[in-house]
């Protein structure tokens, strides 16, 4: 039986057996679920085709959310990705994250990875990678089960809910899950692969979860796209070999007790941070008839 309770252990495995991080994602899915290793593949394809779908529909979006707070931003930013200061590989990589989450706000179909509220920025990163570095899909598929892993140790020792840990429970567990999915796809050791992971999340620490007038749209959807454009530097630093000072595990130690110690205001009740603000407040009266 494969098994892993931290990414450490996941590490030791892939460098012991010199595989793939997500070999052992696999492994371990294949045996809790009783399925197939063709089966798993088949359904993480399925996700794959989903999260092409709401990319393609986000960046030629021009339809608003019924609040009339999002809608037509992706297009926006994929239309700059070529005079761009940050390049055309990270605007496009934002311009993705930020048309999936407008998707969700449209109540499109979307894969929730980890989390709705941090849609975008996994498949974001992994198509734009997918164009750059000329990437197979099975490549793709591989690499989305690599994110897989990363968050399922997140989810065990910590929390992928804003409600219970902020938005560096979403955003920022989504964005290390991104940054070790795209170390693996570049071909990075098992090692880099945390050390992407660490690099990404400790500096999202925490990040509040406050949105405006309840609904996950403001800050929510850009926030997607700066959280796409960070994990993709977080990949590099570690592909070039920049290591984390602190741990993988002691990063998500640290992003546990965090979460635990930011006050209710900030999880995801929209009594603080962003929220509370005399703009979001006219919007929620705006949207609900009445002053809170």
């Amino acid at each position: 039986m494969i098994n892993f309770n931290s990414i450490a252990e996941l590490i030791a495995l892939a460098e012991e057996k010199n595989l793939p991080v997500h070999a052992f994602v696999i492994a371990r899915e294949m045996h809790t679920s009783q399925r197939s290793r063709e089966a798993l593949v088949e359904e993480m394809q399925r996700n794959w085709q989903v999260m092409k779908e709401s990319i393609q529909r986000g960046i030629q979006n021009e339809e608003h959310s019924i609040s009339g707070l999002t809608g037509g931003d992706a297009r926006r930013i994929y239309a700059q990705r070529n005079t761009s200061y940050a390049g055309s590989a990270a605007m496009e990589a934002a311009a993705y994250a930020v048309g999936i989450s407008e998707v969700n706000a449209v109540m499109g179909k979307i894969v929730a990875c980890p989390t709705a509220g941090s849609c975008g920025i996994v498949p974001a990163v992994l198509f734009a990678a997918a164009s750059q570095k000329k990437a197979a899909e099975e490549q793709i598929v591989e690499a989305l089960f690599t994110a897989a892993g990363i968050g399922m140790v997140i989810e065990q020792n910590a929390s992928i809910a804003g409600a219970a840990g902020g938005c560096q429970a979403e955003c920022g567990s989504a964005a290390g899950m991104a940054a070790g999915a795209l170390v693996e796809l570049a071909g990075g050791t098992p090692e880099m692969v945390g050390q992407g992971v660490a690099l990404a999340i400790k500096n999202l620490l925490g990040l509040a979860c406050d949105p405006v007038a309840g609904l996950v749209e403001v800050p929510c959807v850009k926030r997607n796209g700066f959280a796409a454009v960070h994990a993709m530097v977080a990949a590099d630093m570690a592909l070039a070999g920049v290591k984390s000072v602190i741990p993988v595990d002691e990063v998500i130690e640290a992003m546990n007790r965090i979460g635990r110690a930011l006050p209710r205001s900030l999880r995801e009740t929209s009594e603080g941070g962003l929220a509370v603000t005399a703009t979001a407040k006219r919007i929620e009266e705006r949207l609900y008839g009445k002053k809170s």
